[in-house]
Parts: structure tokens; sequence; C-alpha cells
């Protein structure tokens, strides 16, 4: 049990990786983890790409990076008065990031998660707001095989900048009409410490006892 709180609490975004190759049995333990997730009706409507052709890792890296070099300018701007320790923090993510999107291609492998609308038990499709229950179907297992990475020292991190060019990453990959991109996770063995302990708000902050911001004890 403690093993699992451990890992949970130490999945960070690691994003310089090695070239190293990843063993087929580590990738294949990755990918169960993947598969043990839950689904909305059991329906595992997703699907997830392996992807370690260079041709087609470079592809991934041309659509990406553009991307990120849009999303970066001025990221620091909304931290601006943090304290100095704060804000170096905050820097180093910048630094990280731009690390990834130069050397996105030399991931060993990079994931991509699928998934199919038309299979899901999307049950807020009709409320007047954007859909969000779909993504439950879906993400789970991608966190699932994020963990998994840290069980297996691969360091990886979470992106989705490439949906904004989402039609051709699907004509890179040939993903097939009816099946949208939700993730792309690049993994390999760390530069460095890799995963560590994390930052987030505790349950005081995001739990609420019964009613919506009635404070948790």
């Amino acid at each position: 049990m403690a093993e699992l709180y451990e890992t949970m609490g130490t999945l960070r975004a690691v994003r310089k990786l090695r070239p190293d190759p990843i063993p087929d049995d580590v990738m294949e333990r990755v990918l169960q983890a993947a598969c043990w997730a839950p689904t909305g009706g059991n329906a595992q409507p997703w699907r997830v790409l392996v992807v370690t052709s260079p041709a087609l890792k470079q592809a991934l890296h041309d659509i990406y990076e553009p991307e990120w070099e849009k999303y970066a300018e001025g990221f620091l701007d909304r931290f601006v008065g943090l304290p100095p320790d704060e804000f170096a923090k905050w820097e180093r993510i910048a630094a990280a990031g731009d690390h990834l999107a130069k050397h996105l291609s030399e991931a060993p492998a990079i994931l991509v998660f699928c998934a199919n609308p038309a299979r899901m038990a999307i049950t807020d499709a009709s409320l007047d707001r954007i859909s969000m229950v779909g993504g439950g179907s879906v993400y789970p297992a991608v966190q699932n095989a994020m963990l998994a990475c840290v069980e297996e020292g691969l360091g990886c991190t979470l992106t989705t900048l490439h949906c904004l060019r989402e039609p051709e990453v699907k004509a890179a990959l040939d993903i097939p009409d009816g099946w949208a991109t939700v993730a792309m996770i690049p993994i390999g063995y760390p530069v460095g410490k890799g995963h560590g302990p994390i930052t987030r708000q505790p349950p005081s902050k995001l739990a609420y006892a019964n009613t919506f911001g009635t404070p948790w004890p």
C-alpha cells in the first residue's frame, strides 16, 4: 500500500529523456497497466499507438515543437511577482518544456492515446456545457500507464498540444475517422533523477464535506 502512495506522490513530469531503447517486456507491462484502467460500460473505447519509428517520431516533433513555442511565449509572464524561489521553479519548468520540444524525436517511444466517442458512455452529452464524462473512459488508462512508468524507472510527461493540429497527427499515424487523439506521452529513461516528490494542493483546499464549499474536516 505504501509503495502505491509513494508512486502516485512522485509522478512528476519528466521532460529530459535518454534515447536508450525500452525493452519490449517493460513496454508490455506499461501497456498492460493501461489496459487495467476502468472505462464507462467497460467498453475500453481507446487505443494507444506506441510510436518508435524515427520518421514518425520526427513527424510528431515537427507538429509539436512550433505549438510549444507559441504556448511558451509569455508563459512566465503569469508568474511575475512571485517570490524569487517560486519564480525560479517556473523558469525550470519552462526550460524543461523547451528541452522536450527540441528533443521530442529523440525519445525512444511516444505513446499516442486515441479514443472513439461513439463507443463511450457520455452521460453528459446533452448538458449545456462542454462534455467531460467521455474523458473518464480514456484518461484513467493514461494515468495507469504513467504510474507504471514510475514503477519501471521510466520518465514521462502528459502533453496535449498536438491536438491543435490533430488532422496532421492523424494523417501521419493513419488514425481512422471517428477516432480522436487525447494524449501524447513521450517516455524513456530519464536524464538525471527523473520522477520525484510533487507539489499539489492538499485535500484541505480541494475537498469539501457533503456540499460544495463546506470545508473538509
